[in-house]
């Protein structure tokens, strides 16, 4: 498969398709039913078409992906009531690590708020509906509800304004805490499109299109957000967060990513997901 090459020929038989109808969708299962690797056909699409190459967004959906105003390369982003500094970006995939997003005292602040209301953190179902503990998971969390209280409010809009996505297209904060040992192992937050659980799950607001981890504080040693195709590994420093978006379902988007064992002391994470259109 690594052999296979996106040819001029290629680029204009896709053009073709498109121009006598046929969708994005219809000529990807042509070109995987003539024994295309995915990955490559979905590149081809995304170039000839000029977009990728994606299921249909739901009704209402927002056109783009959530991103910080990086236009002008400075190092420091409005973001409405706090000025939000620029540590590192990176294009592909889209990754950028902010610092101070949080103060040291929201963060010690969503951490009081969330300790008494911790459960063990689970995952999607591995072949059913609903969720399950997964081993990959070794870590205690909670939800809050979307703007149930006045600090949850004003971090929303803060990271609202900073990606310049709709406040009400995320999924509730998710608080996390990771012990001496425990990580999560890499794995991609959008929804499997071939798991029976996602059909239902994509009718609260589509698929999730980024991912905003924050740090509330800053373990003694360990707990690092890990990328493992870009080799990349994001210090957890209390304040701090790290972005990521990914325009389809597809390992391409190179969005693999997980925590690295804590190796001494306590991790404490918010977790924003954000989704197509809105999230009810």
């Amino acid at each position: 498969m690594s052999q296979q090459v996106i040819t001029p020929e290629l680029c204009e038989w896709i053009a073709d398709q498109s121009r006598v109808g046929h969708a994005s969708e219809s000529i990807l299962s042509a070109m995987l039913g003539s024994g295309w690797d995915e990955t490559v056909a979905r590149q081809a699409l995304a170039r000839t078409l000029g977009q990728p190459s994606e299921p249909t967004a739901p009704a209402g959906a927002t056109p783009g992906l959530p991103e910080p105003d990086l236009s002008r390369f400075a190092p420091v982003i409005d973001a409405g009531d706090r000025e939000v500094k620029v540590l590192m970006a990176l294009r592909q995939p889209r990754v950028v690590v902010f610092c101070d997003l949080l103060s040291q005292e929201e963060c010690d602040g969503v951490v009081a708020l969330a300790k008494t209301r911790l459960a063990r953190s689970e995952t999607v179902a591995t072949g059913s509906e609903g969720s399950e503990v997964n081993a990959a998971r070794t870590s205690d969390g909670m939800f809050f509800e979307r703007g149930e209280s006045d600090l949850i409010r004003r971090v929303e809009a803060r990271i609202a304004n900073l990606l310049r996505w709709p406040l009400d297209h995320g999924e509730g904060l998710q608080v996390l805490r990771y012990s001496p040992g425990a990580e999560y192992q890499p794995h991609y937050d959008y929804f499997d499109p071939g798991h029976v659980s996602t059909p239902g799950i994509l009718k609260r607001g589509g698929q999730r299109v980024a991912t905003l981890v924050i740090y509330l504080n800053t373990p003694v040693a360990g707990g690092s957000t890990i990328f493992p195709d870009i080799g990349l590994d994001v210090a957890p420093v209390k304040g701090n967060a790290v972005f990521f978006s990914y325009d389809r379902p597809h390992p391409s988007t190179q969005t693999l990513h997980g925590g690295s064992p804590v190796v001494e002391g306590e991790k404490w994470v918010a977790t924003k997901w954000l989704r197509q259109g809105v999230f009810v």
